[in-house]
């Protein structure tokens, strides 16, 4: 069943910074019965740039006056996530679904007050965890649920980065590291999408305990995480997230552990894992990924809207992210 009551979807999208310029934005104009309608951002400069350059005839300074276009039939929400809640409400009052940006939210809270507000107005609520149905991770899920890795016994997720330069120089402006606007730090940036396909291979975090620092004290936000998680499932995971290594101990690795073998991946990386059974020893697999990174999902939810498909990403599941996320962060040391 169509979930509008049109043939196309055309798109207005709110805050066209970075995530629209490759990763999201242009694949809107790629998938079949799908187009940028008109473009919204606050500085009348820097919206009518981003419309020029990206061939969008219509753009607004006024959130209200995008949603509010009756050429309009679906929101994407790409602001930072202080605004996420409040845009949602207005485009579900306007009646049209919404794409909101990740994580979904500041708070889990705010998270299930945007649900509650899209179930009432019966619009979908979706969120932009693409890694989803990106190749790579698809086939990831595909051999789990064969069994060729046996009985999934534990998750470990292993993320750390070095203080770059920029981030000391640009605390003030990098809305990345401030609470108030990201509801964290970079965990919250980056953590959210891997807890998210952490759902999605192995279903939702039922449990999760952790401990969060600010050690080298640069911005307000916390810049290390552990933790422990259990899913639904019954497996059982553990993460450690660090923004202030080394160099040399930059890493970017997540092993899931069967009973037969072990797959092993980076998350922001290319398209490609390790599969190390005891059948059949090390396997590597590479897939190519899209230029425009969201593609895949945005195909679905296109699908989703109009009836030919189902997304997998949506506010339900965004939220348990944050939920998780929530959780590994409360005690603060």
């Amino acid at each position: 069943m169509s979930k509008i009551q049109d043939t196309e979807v055309r798109w207005g999208i709110l805050g066209v910074g970075n995530v629209c310029e490759v990763k999201s934005a242009p694949a809107m104009n790629l998938v079949l019965n799908s187009k940028i309608e008109a473009v919204m951002r606050r500085s009348e400069e820097k919206v009518k740039d981003y419309a020029e350059r990206h061939g969008v005839s219509k753009w607004y300074t006024s959130a209200t006056d995008l949603i509010n276009d009756p050429e309009v039939n679906a929101i994407y929400i790409a602001t930072p996530p202080n605004a996420h809640l409040e845009l949602a409400k207005l485009a579900a009052a306007a009646g049209k679904p919404v794409y909101v940006e990740k994580p979904m939210a500041r708070t889990h809270a705010e998270c299930m007050e945007m649900i509650e507000v899209c179930e009432k107005a019966n619009v979908p609520l979706y969120v932009a965890y693409y890694r989803r149905e990106l190749p790579h991770f698809l086939k990831i899920k595909e051999l789990i649920e064969a069994g060729v890795l046996g009985t999934i016994r534990t998750v470990h997720i292993n993320l750390k980065q070095t203080l770059k330069p920029q981030v000391i120089s640009h605390v003030e402006t990098n809305w990345r590291i401030d609470p108030q606007i990201a509801g964290g730090g970079y965990f919250f940036d980056l953590a959210s999408h891997q807890l998210d396909l952490m759902d999605f291979f192995f279903g939702k975090i039922t449990h999760a305990y952790g401990f969060a620092s600010n050690q080298a004290k640069t911005y307000e936000a916390e810049d290390i995480v552990t933790g422990s998680f259990v899913f639904d499932s019954g497996v059982l995971g553990s993460g450690n997230w660090c923004f202030t290594t080394s160099a040399n101990a930059e890493i970017d690795e997540t092993i899931i552990y069967g009973s037969k073998g072990n797959i092993r991946f980076a998350t922001f990386g290319k398209g490609e894992f390790e599969l190390d059974t005891d059948e059949k020893g090390i396997e590597t697999f590479s897939f190519e990924l899209p230029k425009h990174i969201q593609e895949p999902l945005i195909k679905t939810i296109v699908g989703d809207l109009l009836g030919t498909a189902t997304c997998k990403s949506t506010g339900i599941s965004g939220a348990r992210a944050n939920w998780a996320m929530d959780q590994l962060v409360k005690a603060r040391v």
